[in-house]
């Protein structure tokens, strides 16, 4: 798995591989708020949070489908909010500003139906119509002024004590500065804690509106209570940023159970794509060991096959992982997520020549291509064809208009630029793909390149003076 977004100007390691449909971005992703145990805002910014980003087709497309009916009861549907996967196997989720949710493929993982996972984002949903970020930050401020005035009073007696040699006024100044700072951290958690029951609540609300069952959310929440079984016992709920989970249960359950949709089941179509899901992201991210452990021969059910498909050729076998997917195909040849493995396959195994067709179905049938056609455009581009460069420069061109953030994209785009002769946007691509990177510096000079060889004014051009404007946050 490689790098392939990132996001806010975060460098990105970029790793051997390149032709991954799960592709993970690592980068230092700052987030303003996160959720422990999936439920609970936290300032990230204190914390330094890596992330490292998995890109799939299949996965995203089905926690749109998932949270599209929560964010339309929930009002938020038209700020178009994303759901970006986080490459961690603890069940998490969290939320980086009102616009942006961050799930943990351990989420997926760890659900055994989609109502669990829908009522994670029922109650991360809960936190962007609240607009909880926002208020966290006023929280957040009067903490730091309860802190302050604390400070100052504290400084002041002791330094008075010092003056005067009384050790007692110096002792209160000091026990005024850490009671201070004690209460405003305890004033700020007890802010967290009231907006994670409010979060409860609305994700109560919305999975009644969309006359959804909230066993999942419970479920959940009761995973999560038996892991502080131990710790709880000794634990200082007015300490905590979270209800501590038995009492959230509580809370929760007596209005979950006169929901009149409390026993709906999840459609067995959407079960269906749930097991496929995890059976696939299972596959890109365990050992294979473990994968055929839990996906044997003997199992012949579609997320098996899914599974031990992706296993052969992760583990050089592309024949056999050809066999496997062709019989996938056989049974569903609507699928494009069939289709996109078949291609991406052949692509691992070094024959993008063979890939180019399945990833044109792929393209044709799935609802939102991008990262299929930037596999696409790459398969063309390794074709080594120079017949094939005016597709493969259409299908990146598009990719880059649908995944804007792609850096391979832009690093295809470049290849395939200076083949075709065109060196200045072959230049402007590479530049496009070093910000992607966080390589600023790097970027700069590509772009100034760049410039020497176009026409002033010209899209490129352009392209070009934006990247020499550029100011990273850190660097103003």
């Amino acid at each position: 798995m490689t790098t392939d977004l990132v996001q806010h100007g975060s460098a990105a390691r970029t790793g051997a591989r390149s032709r991954t449909m799960l592709r993970l971005v690592g980068g230092a992703l700052a987030a303003t708020a996160s959720l422990q145990l999936a439920l609970a805002p936290l300032p990230a910014a204190a914390q330094g949070r890596n992330l490292s980003i998995v890109r799939d087709a299949e996965t995203e497309q089905l926690l749109r489908d998932y949270a599209a009916p929560i964010f339309r009861t929930a009002g938020i549907a038209s700020a178009n909010p994303e759901i970006i996967l986080n490459n961690d196997d603890s069940f998490n989720a969290f939320v980086a500003d009102p616009r942006r949710m961050f799930v943990n493929t351990g989420v997926i993982a760890r659900s055994e139906t989609p109502n669990e996972v829908i009522g994670v984002l029922a109650h991360e949903t809960g936190h962007l119509a609240g607009g909880h970020l926002i208020r966290l930050r006023d929280a957040l401020a009067r903490a730091q002024v309860m802190a302050a005035l604390a400070t100052i009073a504290g400084v002041g007696a002791m330094a008075a004590g010092a003056a005067t040699g009384n050790s007692q006024m110096g002792g209160a100044g000091a026990a005024a500065i850490g009671g201070g700072m004690g209460a405003a951290q305890r004033s700020l958690l007890s802010y967290q804690r009231g907006e994670e029951i409010a979060a409860d609540r609305a994700a109560l609300t919305y999975l009644r509106n969309t006359q959804q069952s909230a066993r999942g959310l419970l479920s959940t929440l009761q995973d999560s209570a038996d892991q502080q079984l131990f710790s709880a016992r000794y634990a200082d709920p007015y300490a905590l940023s979270h209800p501590i989970a038995r009492d959230r249960i509580a809370q929760l359950e007596e209005q979950a159970k006169k929901s009149p949709y409390w026993d709906a089941k999840d459609p067995p179509a959407l079960q269906h794509r749930h097991d496929m899901v995890r059976a696939k992201l299972m596959a890109f991210t365990e050992h294979p060991n473990r994968v055929l452990r839990a996906y044997p021969t003997s199992d012949n059910s579609q997320p098996a096959q899914y599974a031990r498909a992706i296993v052969a050729y992760r583990t050089g076998k592309p024949r056999q992982a050809q066999q496997v997917i062709d019989s996938l195909i056989r049974t569903e040849p609507g699928n494009p997520y069939f289709w996109e493995l078949k291609g991406q396959a052949w692509l691992e195994a070094g024959r993008p020549r063979e890939a180019i067709g399945p990833l044109q179905k792929a393209v044709e049938m799935a609802p939102r291509p991008g990262l299929m056609r930037i596999m696409l455009g790459q398969a063309l581009v390794g074709a080594n064809d120079p017949s094939l460069l005016p597709e493969a420069i259409r299908q990146l061109e598009r990719g880059v208009r649908e995944e804007p953030n792609s850096g391979l994209a832009y690093r295809q785009l470049a290849i395939a630029y200076a083949r075709s002769g065109d060196t200045g946007l072959a230049d402007v691509a590479t530049a496009r793909a070093m910000m992607m990177q966080g390589q600023y510096m790097e970027a700069k000079r590509y772009a100034q390149r760049a410039q020497a060889k176009l026409k002033h004014g010209t899209p490129g051009w352009l392209q070009a003076d934006d990247i020499l404007a550029y100011s990273p946050p850190s660097l103003r």
